[in-house]
């Protein structure tokens, strides 16, 4: 009791803080906006002003920050949809560049907004305006004002693919930030951990363990129908050439990818690297500066028997581009400090996939996978030892074929019943009650 105590009284503190800082708060939002951060329309939702009508009736709401998070709920969601047509659905992420990807994906009746900035003023108009029966979080969105007002309002909250890196693990476990963490944590009904490891983060920061339960990773979870009908032409023109992609590369990783691509030509005179960054703001400069030929596609380039390489600088591409390259390389894991990104993707095209030793929490993943079949990621220590597996994919169709079977095998084996799990834990745990058709809704004083 003294705790809880302890903990409330700390998130009166926070909530005074973030009060007071408000006005700063929107300035940078408007910052934000002028840099081309923020929706340049839609950015007011994020100070809880909606910009589409509330339907009747009773409303779930998902939210995932990003682009990764939210490809991953958007199975759960379609399932809500259909096994719930009571329901209506909201769904928040907080960048534009999720908003851009996101949007297309979803039921046409599913109503999408950006989520409020975690301040008193914001959130409250939210929940009021929206008025959720359940708010469901995904990976690691803890934010005190949004789940401790949703929480006194009445909503039920649930946080699914929860994870928490060991650096945010460890501020949480702070004197201070660990009776906030306590609180928070007391207030759902159901938390899906990764793995192992992450159920005891959560359980050392004082989650009930009556509440935890494991359902799989739902970014294993992700639908494989994809649209190529706009992909035949380049199809077309990549055809006959030794082919390998580098996806979601970071600053500093293009250098490394470059060497290797460099050290291949020498081997295969007729060799075409795809890059995709992850952040579509650095492009032809940064490669023709080092003496290569590059095809921009935002700008409509073709490529041609001189093309070296080609930037993917668009949005929302990924999947289309897996599926046209037999190799992919996965970045934001081959410099210190980067945590890795979602290799299932690129499994489940039937890629090759290879990626570096950083990978953060996706380290679950790549164990879990090597585990059903040895050959289906490789793990690899730098540029060096990259460019030495990719030769020998690119030399032996029979090597190339064997790994590319074994991604997508580890893939199905892995992902199988992810989305069903997750349903049927939310229906147990969340929607065990019919929710009710109206909420009374009090402000968070």
């Amino acid at each position: 009791m003294g705790a809880s105590k302890a903990g409330e009284t700390v998130y009166m503190i926070y909530k005074a803080l973030t009060y007071g800082l408000s006005p700063l708060i929107h300035l940078h939002l408007r910052w934000r906006k002028f840099r081309g951060l923020e929706h340049p329309i839609r950015w007011p939702e994020r100070l809880g002003r909606p910009s589409h009508r509330r339907p009747p009736g009773s409303l779930i709401w998902f939210h995932a920050v990003s682009l990764g998070e939210g490809m991953c709920v958007v199975p759960v969601i379609k399932r809500c949809v259909e096994q719930r047509p009571d329901l209506t659905v909201l769904m928040t992420t907080t960048t534009a560049s999720a908003f851009e990807v996101l949007k297309p994906l979803l039921p046409c009746n599913v109503i999408y907004q950006f989520a409020p900035v975690d301040t008193p003023v914001a959130v409250n108009a939210f929940l009021e305006y929206w008025k959720p029966y359940a708010l469901v979080l995904v990976e690691n969105e803890l934010w005190p004002n949004l789940v401790l007002g949703a929480s006194a309002n009445g909503v039920m909250l649930a946080l699914i693919n929860a994870r928490m890196s060991i650096k945010s693990f460890n501020n949480w476990s702070r004197p201070v930030a660990r009776l906030l963490a306590s609180l928070m944590l007391s207030k759902f009904s159901l938390i899906l951990p990764l793995s192992n490891i992450q159920a005891i983060h959560f359980q050392l920061l004082q989650a009930s363990p009556l509440i935890i339960n494991f359902s799989g990773d739902l970014k294993l979870g992700i639908e494989e129908l994809v649209n190529m009908t706009n992909m035949e032409d380049l199809k077309e023109n990549i055809a006959g050439r030794c082919v390998w992609m580098a996806s979601s590369i970071h600053r500093g990783e293009e250098e490394v990818m470059l060497g290797v691509h460099r050290a291949l030509m020498q081997k295969h005179p007729n060799i075409l690297a795809i890059i995709v960054p992850r952040h579509p703001h650095f492009g032809r400069e940064d490669l023709q500066k080092k003496g290569v030929n590059v095809a921009l596609r935002s700008h409509g380039d073709s490529i041609t028997s001189e093309t070296s390489i080609y930037m993917v600088d668009t949005l929302g591409e990924l999947k289309q581009f897996y599926r046209l390259t037999p190799i992919a390389v996965i970045g934001g894991s081959f410099l210190p400090g980067f945590t890795g990104h979602n290799i299932s993707e690129a499994a489940a095209a039937g890629c090759a996939v290879l990626t570096g030793q950083h990978v953060g929490h996706f380290s679950n993943m790549v164990v879990a996978m090597q585990r059903l079949n040895t050959s289906s990621i490789m793990q690899v220590s730098g540029g060096l030892e990259l460019e030495e597996n990719l030769d020998k994919l690119l030399s032996s169709p029979e090597i190339l074929e064997e790994r590319r079977l074994a991604a997508k095998r580890a893939f199905h084996g892995l992902s199988n019943g992810v989305v069903e799990n997750v349903w049927t834990l939310l229906q147990i745990h969340i929607f065990r009650n019919k929710p009710p058709s109206v909420i009374s809704y009090n402000q968070c004083t």
